[in-house]
């Protein structure tokens, strides 16, 4: 079991001012010039701050307590970070610049072009979702995200007939990411890839924010895709470009050990990995052992595109 000892500068939590009061107290500084305006003020159309969202009730319970905000944020894995340890990733984010942040668009759609993030999360309606999150290493957690679909971002660029994969990929930067350097012998910058269908999905997310905040940078800041029914290692984080092609794309576990991680790598308790058992995960932070469901427990959503086809 972990046990949390808070630091000395901690107070509890019951003598904190309410996140709202502090925002109400912002916007009220800055609407008489005494504070500049907030960039999470900017962000949003109507002058509000887009973080909190709104919680869309259909994905407001994931069957399972939602994760502490600490443990979710302080175990992580981003290998291009730290590549061993997952509670160091935190401590070696603070030289990573998320702003300006934009996302190439190309490829075989109608529209190519290159996003600003803050103008997309402005013409965007953001909303949150309570999902479960599955580490192929057989840990999970249940985390709030904020983002809007997927399938809403592919219908403006209008992917041609042709465009039947959706291929990722990762910011490289090693002088702000130091784990490239640590781990050079990786193919870097990350990649993955999704099946059209997957990437149309309802349930496939383009995240920018958790816990009603802005995206940490340790769970993939500024902008990840979260897809619930995967493995993590699918919800490729920190995403600079997004490809449109017509044959099933290269990823970068599966180019690495084909055996292990294949192209699909939906969560499946029934298909253990050659080194361990899948029918189980430890729930983070108390790593107490609960059964896997298949897909992560969203079967009803999936179930159905993979019939035959998975790896």
């Amino acid at each position: 079991m972990l046990i949390r000892v808070p630091a000395g500068w901690q107070i509890p939590e019951r003598e904190a001012a309410p996140e709202s009061a502090y925002w109400n107290r912002r916007r009220l500084l800055a609407a008489v010039g005494l504070l500049p305006a907030s960039p999470l003020l900017r962000g949003a159309p109507d002058g509000k701050a887009p973080y909190p969202a709104q919680r869309n009730p259909e994905f407001a319970d994931a069957g399972r307590a939602i994760t502490e905000e600490w443990a979710a944020t302080g175990y992580n894995n981003f290998y291009e970070f730290d590549p061993q340890d997952k509670q160091a990733v935190k401590d070696k984010v603070a030289a990573f610049q998320i702003r300006p942040w934009t996302i190439e668009v190309t490829g075989l759609v109608a529209k190519p072009q290159t996003l600003d993030l803050d103008q997309l999360e402005k013409s965007m309606p953001l909303e949150e979702r309570v999902y479960r999150f599955r580490c192929v290493e057989a840990w999970s957690m249940v985390v709030p995200w904020t983002g809007f679909p997927l399938h809403e971002l592919i219908r403006r660029v209008e992917p041609k007939p042709e465009a039947k994969f959706v291929r990722f990929v990762t910011v490289h930067r090693p002088s702000q990411m130091p784990g490239i350097r640590q781990a050079n012998w990786y193919p870097w910058p990350y990649f993955e890839g999704l099946r059209m269908d997957e990437a149309m999905n309802p349930l496939c997310l383009v995240a920018t924010g958790l816990y009603g905040k802005p995206l940490p940078k340790q769970n993939g800041a500024p902008v990840r895709i979260v897809a619930p029914w995967k493995y993590g290692y699918k919800s490729i984080k920190s995403i600079v470009k997004i490809e449109f092609v017509a044959k099933q794309p290269a990823t970068f576990w599966n180019q690495l050990q084909p055996a292990e991680y294949g192209f699909y790598s939906n969560v499946n308790p029934k298909k253990p990995h050659p080194r361990w058992s899948q029918a189980t995960e430890k729930v983070i932070p108390r790593m107490e052992r609960v059964a896997t469901l298949p897909y992560n427990g969203y079967e009803k959503w999936v179930a159905a595109m993979y019939a035959g086809k998975e790896d």
